[in-house]
């Protein structure tokens, strides 16, 4: 029989793992409250909903301030500096809060694909050492096929004695 490799044991492939971690909880258990914040005005602001929100606002006072009759106008066309005014407030306040949160969101995918990698990491050993076992075992099998082969062959070649 060829030299075997040495497959690793069960209590082996065992104490190389490291404890599960959950890498979610983890993520949001250290972020501060204002990290907290930032990362749900990101979550918010990037949906359709806000999208809607700020349209129908947009079509709203831009309408108003177009078609309303000019008693109950506020902001005159064309100009509409009080829409422009707080459009630009909105962007300025949100831009680096968006930013912040798009960060602390990138932070927790690089963790997820640190904690994937570990887990692939392990589980490529754990493949290997079932290979391994899989070779020795064929290899066991194959050593008693031949064997039996041979005990077969040795029955062939004996005459019957009647």
């Amino acid at each position: 029989m060829n030299q075997q490799l040495k497959p690793l044991t069960l209590k082996e492939i065992k104490s190389l793992r490291k404890p599960l971690r959950n890498i979610n909880t983890e993520h949001k258990e250290n972020l501060s409250s204002l990290e907290k914040l930032a990362v749900w005005i990101t979550d918010r602001v990037g949906t359709m909903g806000f999208f809607f929100v700020i349209f129908l606002w947009t079509a709203f006072w831009l309408n108003w301030n177009i078609f309303a009759p000019e008693s109950w106008k506020f902001d005159p066309y064309p100009a509409f500096v009080l829409w422009l005014f707080i459009s630009n407030m909105i962007q300025i306040f949100l831009m680096p809060l968006i930013m912040v949160g798009q960060n602390l969101q990138g932070r927790h995918a690089e963790a997820r694909a640190e904690a994937d990698f570990e887990v692939n990491r392990v589980a490529e050993k754990e493949v290997e050492a079932i290979l391994i076992h899989l070779e020795n075992q064929n290899e066991i099998v194959l050593e008693i096929l031949h064997h039996l082969e041979g005990i077969a062959s040795q029955f062939e070649k004996k005459p019957e004695k009647t």
